[in-house]
């Protein structure tokens, strides 16, 4: 990313924090399940903190540590070093998001950061640098805490609308709270149901757009509160209304040319024998991977038929209800050559859920795995017969499904590692069991009068 060194590197930043006197920094990470974590210093403790690390307890943090094992180190990146637009009044303060390390000095298996810094590795060995391009949907709700919100959204535009959108004051700010972090923005717009808003951010190498991604949430819901507003990244608030997506479009490129290894002119969707294989990794891997890119309960009440969101493995570029969409390349431009998966939701991690994509398709390539046909029909009106004929599998229904797919998914197992493996299906299925104990409104309306 840059050719400074680490010394010039602190220098840079430690000036920059005097020049914007900066007197707390916030040390960020996540836990397992993209929660985000932080302990916040004052100024004069950061050069300690970058000299030696900033000791925490790791047993309080969800699938970091057991008691008996507790202490650890956080690290910043200095990279990504940067004020916080909103807390620039009374006390201002900067955020660098971290690196979890043991007493031993090596990095600890359970930060997910960690986990997707691993899977860039194993491509570069290949020669591929993994780049990523996620487009994050969220609702805008009324309320000034979660307790308390209304049921219905914001506003009542739809997809694009200007005149009834109450909101696009609110998400200019949000762009310009995004850029004064360093995440260029490409364009923000209305989303479909009412109160649903995207914005979308460059696209580039995965641990940057992961960064960005934990940014952007974190982001949204500061700038919302500052409304009156709540901001969600729940996969699907309403019934009956489209849910929320990340739809996340991905490439791979030469690790030493930067030159895009998914065209071929001469393919009919432009497709190199690289980006066929790394497909057909995704799709063979596509129920074993599901938990970890939608992994709610309430993810897989968007996951179902009528809607954008697809339930069916199959790609195409023209039909919105596959899986993977090949998108149309920007003529003269073949660097723009990318496939997108349309099954994750803003709900998940995305350090982890870019492992597992990359190497699910890494995997589909050191195999040769054969790519199906593409399929363009709308696959919402196939009956069982046309089903069977193109041989389309089905995403998992619930989440309980999808975590044992995942737990007979190898590839899925060794791009977490052991210990993300057994914390993420443990939390997840007390989760599915917590929920499936529930008497819901639904179950009452339904029932108690009538049995």
């Amino acid at each position: 990313m840059t050719n400074r060194t680490n010394r010039e590197l602190k220098q840079e930043v430690l000036s920059q924090a005097e020049k914007s006197g900066i007197k707390f920094v916030n040390l960020q990470f996540t836990d397992i399940v993209g929660v985000v974590k932080n302990v916040s210093i004052p100024i004069h403790k950061f050069e300690d903190a970058i000299d030696y690390g900033l000791w925490f307890d790791g047993s309080s943090v969800e699938g970091f540590a057991r008691i008996h094992e507790s202490d650890m180190y956080l690290e910043p990146d200095l990279t990504t070093f940067r004020p916080i637009p909103w807390e620039q009044n009374d006390n201002p303060t900067a955020r660098v998001i971290c690196n979890v390390f043991t007493p031993e000095g090596t990095e600890f298996a359970g930060d997910p950061r960690y986990v997707l810094r691993r899977a860039e590795a194993e491509a570069a060995r290949m020669g591929f640098l993994f780049q990523t391009g996620p487009e994050l949907e969220f609702f805008l709700l009324r309320g000034e805490r979660p307790s308390a919100l209304e049921s219905l959204p914001h506003d009542r535009a739809g997809y694009f609308d200007v005149t009834t959108d109450e909101a696009a004051e609110v998400r200019k700010e949000m762009v310009k709270a995004l850029e004064a972090q360093g995440i260029t923005v490409e364009a923000s717009h209305h989303e479909v149901a009412p109160g649903q808003h995207e914005i979308d951010f460059r696209y580039g190498p995965a641990l940057r757009t992961a960064d960005a991604a934990i940014t952007f949430r974190v982001t949204m819901k500061a700038i919302a509160e500052r409304h009156g507003l709540y901001a969600t990244f729940m996969p699907k608030p309403f019934y009956g209304m489209a849910g929320s997506g990340m739809h996340t479009h991905q490439s791979l490129a030469d690790l030493h040319t930067g030159k895009n290894l998914f065209h071929d002119e001469s393919n009919e969707y432009g497709l190199s024998d690289v980006a066929r294989h790394y497909m057909a990794g995704l799709l063979h891997h596509a129920r074993g991977m599901c938990a970890v890119l939608a992994p709610l309960v309430n993810s897989y009440k968007r996951l179902v038929p009528g809607y954008e969101a697809p339930v069916y493995i199959s790609w195409a570029r023209i039909n919105r209800s596959a899986l993977v969409r090949v998108p149309r390349i920007t003529q003269g431009r073949p660097s723009s050559t990318r496939i997108e998966l349309r099954c994750p939701d803003p709900s998940c991690n995305p350090y982890l859920a870019f492992a597992v994509m990359l190497a699910c398709g890494l995997d589909g390539i050191k195999r040769q795995l054969p790519l199906p046909p593409p399929i363009e029909e709308d696959l919402f009106h196939f009956d069982e017969q046309a089903m069977a004929k193109h041989a389309v599998g089905v995403l998992p229904n619930s989440l309980a499904e999808a975590l044992d797919e995942m737990e007979r998914d190898d590839v899925v197992r060794e791009a977490l590692g052991q210990h993300v493996f057994d914390w993420f299906l443990e939390a997840k299925r007390q989760e599915w069991d917590e929920y499936r104990k529930q008497v819901t409104p639904w179950e009452i309306e339904r029932y108690l009068q009538v049995y």
